[in-house]
């Protein structure tokens, strides 16, 4: 459980760096009510979030688990591998289109909408098809063969990390007061220009984190056979 927390918490964090989610807060934190629309606008967030993945979990995810009921360390050992290197190709090909990608998002404008927990919501609904990291997540998740009230913790804590940032802006709300105006610009002007460095930054260091994960338990259940193996064989040869 502890080995999958830190999965799950490791890719959540370096989702969490996401401008489709952090852009938007950070305008909101300028406008009216800023600490209100943040909390609303990162509720709405994560209510879309979690509702999706439960789903997922729950629904199609069961289903495929009963094909292979309780798979076994080495099914988990391959798909954190698996995930993990999913993640590094994502992150090369994210470092490959930094320019183009930061370049255009500098150039959009914000859009704000009456509600901020339904823009919050939108946002996320929209982004849903094509959060691939939340899908990798979901997926050594499902395959971990836990129950499925810990396989929606896991969710949940993962809805957590990736809305961390939202509840910062929010904190600093809190305890700044008018002065987190010039803090929340600097980060907001900085995020409009260098998203895409960042989130390949934050993308390598879980990819690499995960990838080991996988790769250090194949290599322990891998040399954990070799050892039965071997007890096996002096046994045979001994009788």
């Amino acid at each position: 459980m502890l080995r999958l927390i830190g999965l799950v918490v490791s890719i959540g964090l370096a989702d969490s760096l996401n401008p489709s989610t952090v852009g938007p807060a950070l305008y909101l934190a300028a406008g009216a009510r800023p600490r209100r629309s943040v909390g609303r606008f990162a509720a709405g967030v994560t209510a879309v979030m979690f509702v999706a993945g439960a789903v997922l979990t729950v629904g199609p995810g069961q289903a495929l688990l009963a094909l292979i009921p309780r798979p076994g360390p080495t099914v988990r050992y391959i798909a954190e591998t698996v995930v993990g290197a999913a993640m590094l190709i994502a992150t090369g090909v994210l470092w490959r289109k930094r320019h183009e990608l930061g370049h255009r998002h500098a150039t959009d404008a914000p859009r704000r909408h009456g509600s901020p927990a339904v823009l919050g919501a939108s946002i996320a609904a929209v982004e849903l098809p094509t959060a691939f990291p939340y899908f990798a997540a979901i997926a050594a998740i499902v395959a971990s063969g836990l129950s499925v009230e810990q396989e929606l913790i896991l969710v949940a804590i993962y809805d957590v990390c990736f809305v961390a940032p939202l509840v910062l802006i929010a904190i600093l709300l809190t305890v700044a007061g008018e002065s987190a105006d010039r803090v929340l610009e600097t980060v907001r002007d900085y995020l409009t220009k260098h998203w895409p460095v960042l989130l390949a930054v934050a993308g390598l260091l879980a990819g690499v984190f995960i990838t080991a994960l996988g790769v250090t338990g194949l290599t322990s259940s891998a040399g954990g056979r070799l050892g039965h193996i071997s007890r096996h064989v002096r046994r045979v040869i001994s009788h």
